[in-house]
Parts: C-alpha cells; sequence; structure tokens
C-alpha cells in the first residue's frame, strides 16, 4: 500500500528544511565566539618569572612555548593554531598584574595557563574572576619558600 501524503504535509516538510538550513546558514555565518578564539586560531597567555629571584623557572615558559609549537606543526586544534603570548613579570607581583592586564586587555587572549607563584597568581585572581578568563595550571610556590620548588603532582584546586 502507497503512503498518501497531502499537499499541505508536504508543504509543511519542505518548510521545515528551509527553515532548519536558514538557522544552520545564519548560525555557520555568525560563528560568534569569545576573546581569544577564532576559526583559525586560539590565543592563551601566560606570565612567569624570565628575569628575578625565580628566573630559572623561565625555562618552563619556553618549554611550553615549545609544546605549544609540536601541536601547531602537527596541525593544532581541530584545524586551530595556538598562539601562546608569554610575559616576563619578573616574579614580581606588581609586574604580573601588569603584564596580566595587557595579556587581557590588549591581545585579549582566552585563558591564563601555565603561570609561576603563589604570590603572583594571587595578585590577579580576582582581576581575571572578574573577567571571566580562566586561570589553569598554575605552578604554585609552596609558603614560606625563599625560592619557587614545583610540588610534583600538586595542582592547586580553583
Amino acid at each position: 500500500m502507497k503512503p498518501v501524503y497531502s499537499a499541505a504535509f508536504a508543504a509543511m516538510i519542505a518548510a521545515s528544511a528551509v527553515a532548519a538550513a536558514a538557522r544552520d546558514a545564519a548560525w555557520s555565518a555568525e560563528k560568534k565566539y569569545g576573546p581569544g578564539v577564532s576559526d583559525s586560531e586560539i590565543k592563551i597567555g601566560q606570565t612567569i618569572a624570565y628575569s628575578g629571584p625565580a628566573s630559572s623557572f623561565g625555562t618552563t615558559g619556553h618549554t611550553i612555548s615549545a609544546y605549544y609549537r609540536m601541536v601547531n606543526d602537527r596541525g593544532g586544534i581541530n584545524g586551530r593554531k595556538i598562539n601562546f603570548i608569554s610575559a616576563d613579570d619578573g616574579y614580581s607581583p606588581p609586574k604580573t598584574v601588569e603584564q596580566t592586564r595587557r595579556l587581557v586587555e590588549q591581545e585579549q587572549v582566552l585563558a591564563i595557563v601555565g603561570s609561576l607563584g603563589s604570590p603572583t597568581n594571587a595578585s590577579v585572581q580576582r582581576y581575571l574572576n572578574d573577567r571571566k578568563v580562566p586561570q589553569l595550571f598554575l605552578l604554585p610556590v609552596p609558603r614560606g619558600s625563599a625560592t619557587p620548588r614545583l610540588g610534583l603532582g600538586r595542582w592547586p584546586a580553583i
């Protein structure tokens, strides 16, 4: 037995298909992303001590940068290249605030990733939270330490 469709039913199916296509076309044309993300790039920032009392940890910044270059050389993340911007804060909270503000306001990074030091990270925590910028994979310094030390496997719960 052949199914019988009315003209009204066929028109309704066609209208639904056209509406869905128009909705999808409008959505794909918008492609509205937040700060630091585009169709071709993901921009992330970091502050770390390339100078000052904790400058030996600058190697960590260079290593993270090399990792992101490798990811980009392999095609990026879903075709998007990572633009990693690492700034020297000299392990000084006022300099961290200055560099973080530059990364967020001028560079418009998606997130701050892998920054060094409890006092430096604490100095920008409220600023980043107020602007809804994630602060990820922080490298803490134990209280009472004269120099930064990394506790293997110990990441702060933020």
